[in-house]
């Protein structure tokens, strides 16, 4: 029953998405003549859940792909300056997120199919009666890519020291909290592991997907302390001394350049005739620096896959029948793309001087003001200018395809400048010469970042600059290196205004704990450094309610009332909009046609099954 609610949701919120593909301006209607797009079904595959084989001893997976051949590479691509490290747990960013992904699988992983929860380094898991013990079991004589077993020791060290001990990116420890308790983790034997949560904690299984580390290593860099944990695996890093349970292995990296990975020859997936997968010998990533590269690169046969831009979907689909690839939609993404200020009014300690600067604070801390920047956006435009109508306006923390989604605030409200000035007029902002001063007579002027190279946010903050310039206020919009922006936003904290997405989890809100938890490591628009991450001063009212909805949440295991409080929490990010969001684009994929095994899903995208991916020409 979940499989058929969860693939009718996507399909209906896909014909919804649709509709916006007929726009009005100034009352004429404008009809975007892309009817090939409407004939884009969303790909729909139905496999049973994986099954184990075991084969001398050793619980492979058995894949449900066809049998393939071994041989030759895979290219993709990704745009930006590349990943800032290698290691799972220190990874804040997708590119780094993704590369390390290659490298290390979980106790669990998400069905691309399905969204159930399955199996992975696990051979099985039982959540007993009390809700609250979870009987992990794992696979026996399975290898990491050096040829050392993993077993429970592996697992307990990960949850035990890593997470629970604070090493690296907290984000996963931080979104474990039950009842301001974290689980409780035993090795029961050397493939069984048990955890035991405070309470009932309905989000706990899928915490389990987290990647798993080999304790042989990486014991060498937790023994030294949290600060060398940090520079620990990073982009430096020698590839031969790379230890993995993924599908491949990174053996050669060049910086802004390329990422080569070979196959895991330990991996533990098989295929109907026993041969051990992955099928490919390599795969290779480029840092193609942005997204007209990206495009270049794949129309010069220099990658395999791409993610086309809403404007080139009609071209794209044009020639599809006479090209060597195939076009795919995705349906709409679970990402949310939002602008933010920075409401932070703590002091540097090291400094002794405000994050941010005082007279702005106060603008980006009334919440009249930040009404007037929602009201003032023409989220319709953006979808048509800069998406070219493939997409849909945003206003809920929300993806679009999320199972809790507050349908309500999901209907938004027109650009209204008239009561964007209202708003602001109230809160003691005038008027001189067509400019925005505030009441102490100082000229509304800020910074907006966004990160370069990602053409469809500086084309975003081309138009929000015009937008707001309606309300008198100048807008100095700077696209700047991604790894920089991060730093701002993780460690500086000296930003004013940003551009930038979150992906989102469309079954699980309590994957967005560290966004909306007050000390949680991505609260970007009142981050706290790291010498207040404990402290609970400078709080808004409205961040203490979303800790609670989040906590309350959580321990909730009656889905209607987890959905309220989801409810609650939507309707309170959009009353005072600390994150106000833009847009959701269609995800519109690329692969060429000599790769098999190609089963693409809203949920895994185009290569979910690398493992299984085969070339045939």
């Amino acid at each position: 029953m979940k499989k058929i609610v969860y693939i009718s949701l996507i399909i209906v919120t896909f014909c919804f998405l649709l509709s916006f593909l007929i726009r009005k301006d100034n009352g004429e209607e404008i009809i975007f003549n892309d009817t090939e797009l409407r004939n884009l079904d969303i790909p729909k595959f139905n496999f049973p859940l994986p099954e184990t084989k075991t084969v001398n001893g050793v619980d492979y997976i058995l894949s449900r792909g066809k049998t393939g051949k071994y041989g030759g590479n895979f290219v993709t691509s990704t745009i930006g300056e590349g990943p800032k490290t290698f290691n799972p747990f220190n990874s804040n960013d997708a590119t780094s997120s993704m590369m390390s992904g290659l490298m290390y699988d979980g106790l669990l992983a998400v069905d691309a199919y399905s969204g159930e929860i399955i199996p992975r380094l696990a051979k099985s898991f039982e959540i007993l009666p009390d809700k609250k013990t979870y009987l992990i079991k794992l696979r026996k004589g399975l290898k990491w890519s050096d040829g050392k077993e993993i077993t429970a020791d592996d697992v307990y060290f990960t949850y035990n020291t890593i997470i629970f001990g604070g090493f690296g990116d907290t984000s996963t420890r931080d979104s474990m909290y039950a009842d301001g308790k974290l689980p409780v983790v035993e090795k029961i034997d050397k493939y069984t592991v048990k955890f035991i949560t405070p309470v009932p904690f309905a989000p706990f299984i899928r915490n389990l997907t987290t990647p798993i580390a080999p304790k042989h290593v990486f014991k060498t860099a937790t023994d030294k302390g949290k600060e060398y944990f940090r520079t620990f695996m990073s982009t430096d890093y020698k590839p031969s001394d790379f230890v993995a349970s993924g599908p491949f292995i990174l053996t050669e990296y060049v910086p802004a350049q390329r990422a080569v990975y070979k196959r895991n020859p330990n991996y533990y997936v098989i295929d109907k005739e026993n041969n051990t997968l992955p099928y490919l010998d390599k795969y290779i990533i480029l840092i193609v620096g942005d997204f007209n590269n990206d495009i270049i690169k794949f129309e010069a046969k220099e990658t395999d896959t791409v993610s086309i831009p809403g404007n080139l979907t009609a071209k794209y689909r044009e020639n599809e029948k006479k090209s060597d690839y195939t076009i795919y939609n995705l349906g709409p993404v679970s990402n949310t793309n939002y602008i933010a200020f920075n409401l932070n009014t703590r002091i540097n300690k090291t400094t002794n001087k405000f994050y941010v600067d005082p007279i702005k604070q106060s603008w980006f801390g009334d919440k009249n003001f930040r009404s007037a920047i929602d009201y003032a956006l023409d989220r319709e435009s953006l979808v048509l200018n800069v998406l070219s109508g493939v997409g849909e306006p945003l206003y809920t923390a929300e993806g679009i395809p999320s199972i809790y989604l507050n349908k309500e605030i999901a209907k938004g409200h027109a650009q209204n400048i008239e009561k964007a000035k209202e708003l602001l007029l109230s809160s003691g902002f005038y008027y001189k010469d067509n400019l925005l001063y505030d009441k102490n007579g100082n000229k509304v002027e800020f910074e907006l970042l966004t990160n370069a190279g990602n053409t469809q946010r500086e084309s975003t903050g081309v138009s929000i600059k015009e937008d707001l310039s309606n309300l008198g206020i100048t807008v100095n919009f700077k696209p700047v290196e991604f790894n920089s922006l991060v730093n701002k936003i993780s460690n500086s904290l000296d930003w004013e205004a940003i551009i930038l997405g979150f992906t989102a989890n469309p079954f699980e809100p309590h994957s967005g704990y560290n966004v909306w938890a007050s000390s949680g490591a991505l609260h970007v628009f009142n981050q706290r450094s790291e010498n207040d991450k404990k402290g609970s001063d400078k709080l808004l009212p409205f961040e203490k309610e979303l800790d609670e909805i989040f906590d309350k949440a959580a321990i909730e295991i009656d889905n209607n009332k987890r959905h309220k409080l989801y409810d609650r929490y939507q309707e309170i990010v959009a009353e005072y909009n600390p994150l106000i969001y833009l847009y959701s684009p269609l995800n519109i994929s690329v692969i060429r046609n000599k790769f098999k095994n190609v089963y693409p899903t809203p949920l895994g995208g185009l290569t979910h099954n690398i493992e299984e991916i085969y070339i045939d020409e």
